[in-house]
């Protein structure tokens, strides 16, 4: 089976995850492109091919006799798309030889625009693979799985000598919970990388610090006829917490390496209100001085209405791998090194996000992040190449068969 054929079949296996759920995997479906895989991995005879109850796939590509002593090295994609945009009948648009023009998106006649993508000027004279306009595509993160098994695919019937390769497949990362049951103990690679970016020729490994805030108000509901000295209005006080907070301080005035406080959601009445926020920052300690902004904007309000009519919880989501990565230097150069074998020159950037890497690598698994050719993702204009994804596997094969500088 080709790289093209792959990741067509794995687009048309439904797999969104859902948010607010307390099991992983967040939704059965998972399962379906799991099992696929692991049938899949079974037919190339790795070694140590398993799925396990929480949807998690691990197989083992074994060391060449005589480069057993090498370090192992893994690879990791994530099989679920994001619920931010239907995921379902996945119906793509495949255009041969593309001429670098405006797409049309047939199933709604939306446009797919070379002024809001200007990359894909770019990208003439490839197989551009586009949605229809009605769902996303999938190839967050579906290209990262299908470049990851066309390499071993090809390493194989190649013959290339290797040390151990190590193989994981993940759900729920979109929810942020792709590393949450990650098993360390049995997927024993000494490094990894998660193939989850968009650029070619991206290696990843500074991401945002983040952390989710809830603010709860609690008011008092009396009849507004009679409400005088009596009544607090807990959806009036969340607006007035929310106005105290800085106004450039939001993704829709930040870029780069600047952080924000982001207002996801809202909900209330006057008796009770409720603002979700979440906090992210490359810089950890401006991450905490985000955190206690909004603290001290809790005691603010508090002086003024009285103790404990607002209430602020904060719960750390992940880290900057960064911190981790900066000990283990050579992951990064080893990327680059294959970056540069395919001809490209690498690109870093700060991550305005997650990822699973950034959680493994907290875990003791350092894995910065590469790009699989996909841009777009989490909405209707999401597209990919084919030799975008070729681009990826070259890479990737690269970094299968060069664990040492």
């Amino acid at each position: 089976m080709d790289l093209k054929t792959r990741f067509l079949n794995y687009i048309s296996v439904h797999t969104t995850s859902k948010e607010d759920m307390d099991c992983i995997p967040s939704s059965e479906i998972q399962f379906n492109l799991a099992h696929i895989l692991e049938k899949e991995l079974n037919e190339l005879k790795l070694d140590k091919v398993t799925c396990d109850g929480n949807c998690y796939v691990y197989a083992l590509l074994p060391a060449t006799p005589g480069y057993e002593n090498k370090k192992a090295v893994g690879f990791i994609a994530h099989m679920d798309t994001a619920p931010d945009y239907p995921g379902e009948n996945v119906n793509p648009q495949i255009i041969e030889n593309y001429n670098g023009e405006d797409v049309i998106l047939p199933k709604t006649g939306a446009v797919l625009k070379v002024a809001n993508f200007p990359h894909l000027k770019t990208l003439k004279g490839r197989t551009l693979i586009t949605t229809d306009g009605s769902t996303l595509l999938g190839a967050d993160d579906k290209a990262g799985i299908a470049a990851i098994i066309t390499a071993v695919d090809e390493l194989i019937k190649e013959g290339t000598p290797h040390g151990d390769i190590w193989i994981g497949f993940t759900p729920d990362e979109e929810v942020g919970c792709g590393a949450d049951k990650f098993n360390l103990d049995y997927f024993k690679a000494d490094y990894a990388y998660t193939i989850d970016g968009d650029y070619e020729g991206e290696v990843a490994y500074e991401n945002f610090n983040a952390s989710a805030a809830t603010v709860k108000f609690t008011g008092v509901n009396v009849h507004p006829g009679e409400a005088k000295d009596i009544m607090v209005n807990a959806a009036a006080i969340a607006c007035e917490f929310n106005s105290l907070l800085p106004q450039a301080m939001t993704p829709e005035h930040t870029e780069g390496h600047e952080g924000f406080i982001h207002l996801t959601d809202m909900e209330g009445c006057v008796e009770k209100a409720t603002l979700y926020y979440i906090v992210r920052d490359h810089n950890f300690n401006l991450f905490n001085k985000k955190a206690e902004l909004l603290r001290k904007t809790a005691d603010l309000i508090n002086e003024k209405y009285g103790e404990g009519v607002c209430e602020v919880t904060i719960k750390e989501s992940y880290r900057n791998m960064l911190e981790i990565i900066e000990k283990n230097e050579y992951v990064v150069e080893l990327a680059r090194d294959a970056i540069k074998s395919v001809g490209l020159d690498p690109i870093s950037r700060p991550v305005r996000g997650g990822t699973d890497g950034a959680r493994l690598s907290f875990m003791g698994l350092p894995c910065p992040n590469l790009g699989a050719g996909g841009y777009g993702f989490h909405g209707p204009y999401e597209h990919i190449t084919v030799e975008g994804m070729k681009t990826s596997v070259k890479i990737i094969k690269y970094l299968m068969t060069h664990t040492e500088r």
